[in-house]
């Protein structure tokens, strides 16, 4: 399983519209990704509900997760975008 770190950049974390730019991304990979944050249960990375509920505000770090062919590349292209500003 490939993992990864990202620290979010977004002032208002991962909710709105930085959580809908990050599930497209997710679900344009074709992977099953996983994303959490300390002490919570992983959630489904391409529900917009699973993960604003995480509560990811901005500066909080999590981990992505995922199996499969070209899963390493396609985390390090999730992480880097969640380490961008998603808001504009």
């Amino acid at each position: 399983m490939a993992t990864r770190t990202a620290t979010i950049a977004s002032p208002v974390g991962l909710h709105a519209r930085p959580a809908a730019v990050f599930t497209r991304a997710v679900e344009d990979t074709g992977l099953t990704v996983r994303i959490s944050k300390a002490g919570s249960v992983p959630q489904d990375a391409t529900s917009i509900l699973g993960v604003m509920s995480l509560g990811v505000e901005h500066g909080d770090v999590v981990t992505l997760h995922a199996d499969g062919p070209g899963a390493e590349a396609a985390l390090d292209e999730l992480a880097a975008l969640l380490s961008r500003d998603l808001t504009g």
